[in-house]
C-alpha cells in the first residue's frame, strides 16, 4: 500500500514577525512625528482656505450668523469695482518691475561680487543682505523717516546734490508713490536674490569658463553662453519667488501708505484688508482673498509645469 503524499507546511519564521513588528513601529513613529506638522498645516492653511471659499458665498459682517447666501454676487461685485481692478493693475505693475529691475539688479551685483575682484566681498555681501533681515514693519518705519516730506534724509540728500531742488512729498504724490514703494521693496528683497545668484555662479566649474576664454570668448559672450544657461534653474526659481512675493505684498504698503493716496498704491491684499476687516464685510473680503488665491495657484501650477519642470528634465 503506497504512502499518501502530503505537503510539508513551512514553519513560521520568528524573524519575519519581528521584521513586520519593527516596520509597524517605524511607521507609527514616523506618523507620530508628522502629526504635529500636519495638524498645524491643516489648522492654519487648509481649513482657512475652505472657510474663505465658504464665506465668499455669503453676505456676512463677521458677527452674526452666516445665513445670507448670495452666491457669486461678491465675486461680480469685486470685478465691477474700479478700485479692485486698479489694485490688480498695481500688482501686475509690481510683478513687471520686479522681473525687469529687481532681479537684473540682483544679478548684476552678484556678478560684481563674484567676478569683480573686489576687496571686502564678505562685507559688501553682508551689507546688501542686511535689509532682508529687517522685518517689513521695521523697513516701512525706516523709510517713513527717510521719505519725510519735510527735512527727511531723501530731501536733504537731493538738495545737496541737485541745486534748486524742492522738498518732495514722496508718499503724497500720486505719480511718485508707487515707484517709491517699489524702490523700498527692492531695497529689502534684492539681497535674497543676490545671494541665490551668487551661489549659482560660484557652483559653475571654472574649467568651463577658462576653456571658453581660451577659445576667444569675451565677457559678454561668457555671460550669455555659459553663465546664464548654467544658472538657469536659479533664475527660474527667483522669478517664481519674485512673482509670488509681488502678488502678496502687503505690510510695507500698509505701514507706509495704507493703499493711498487716492488708492495710488492699493494692491489686492490691502484692498481685501480694507473692505473685509475695516469695513466689516468679511464675505466680500473672503471673495477677494479667493480671487487672489486662484491667481497665485494657477500661476504656481502653470509655472512649475511649464517652466520649472523643463529645468528638471
Amino acid at each position: 500500500m503506497s504512502a499518501i503524499p502530503y505537503r510539508v507546511l513551512p514553519k513560521n519564521n520568528p524573524k519575519s514577525f519581528e521584521k513586520k513588528a519593527d516596520d509597524r513601529n517605524k511607521m507609527m513613529l514616523i506618523a507620530l512625528f508628522f502629526l504635529p506638522g500636519f495638524s498645524l498645516l491643516f489648522l492654519f492653511l487648509v481649513m482657512p482656505i475652505f472657510q474663505s471659499i465658504f464665506y465668499s458665498f455669503f453676505r456676512w459682517n463677521g458677527l452674526g450668523p452666516v445665513d445670507n447666501f448670495v452666491g457669486l454676487e461678491n465675486y461680480s461685485r469685486a470685478f465691477a469695482d474700479k478700485v479692485f481692478r486698479k489694485s490688480m493693475w498695481h500688482n501686475f505693475q509690481v510683478v513687471i518691475l520686479t522681473l525687469l529691475i529687481e532681479l537684473p539688479l540682483a544679478m548684476a551685483l552678484a556678478l560684481l561680487l563674484v567676478r569683480g575682484n573686489l576687496r571686502f566681498v564678505r562685507l559688501f555681501r553682508a551689507i546688501f543682505f542686511l535689509p532682508y533681515v529687517f522685518s517689513e514693519v521695521i523697513t516701512g518705519l525706516i523709510w517713513l523717516f527717510v521719505l519725510n516730506p519735510g527735512e527727511g534724509f531723501a530731501n536733504v540728500l537731493f538738495k545737496a546734490i541737485i541745486p534748486g531742488f524742492e522738498n518732495q512729498a514722496w508718499l503724497g504724490n500720486i505719480d511718485l508713490v508707487l515707484p517709491v514703494i517699489f524702490f523700498v521693496m527692492t531695497w529689502k528683497y534684492f539681497g535674497l536674490h543676490m545671494l541665490l545668484y551668487m551661489a549659482g555662479i560660484q557652483n559653475i566649474n571654472p574649467d568651463v569658463e577658462n576653456a571658453a576664454r581660451l577659445d576667444g570668448a569675451n565677457e559678454w559672450q561668457l555671460l550669455r553662453r555659459i553663465t546664464l544657461p548654467m544658472i538657469a534653474d536659479t533664475i527660474k526659481l527667483t522669478m517664481f519667488l519674485g512673482v509670488l512675493g509681488s502678488l502678496q505684498v502687503f505690510v510695507i504698503i500698509l505701514v507706509m501708505t495704507k493703499g493711498g493716496p487716492v488708492y495710488a498704491t492699493e494692491v489686492m491684499v490691502t484692498y481685501m484688508y480694507r473692505v473685509g476687516l475695516q469695513r466689516f464685510s468679511l464675505g466680500f473680503g473672503a471673495a477677494v482673498s479667493v480671487i487672489l488665491f486662484i491667481i497665485a495657484l494657477f500661476f504656481s501650477i502653470g509655472y512649475q509645469r511649464t517652466v520649472m519642470q523643463t529645468s528638471l528634465e
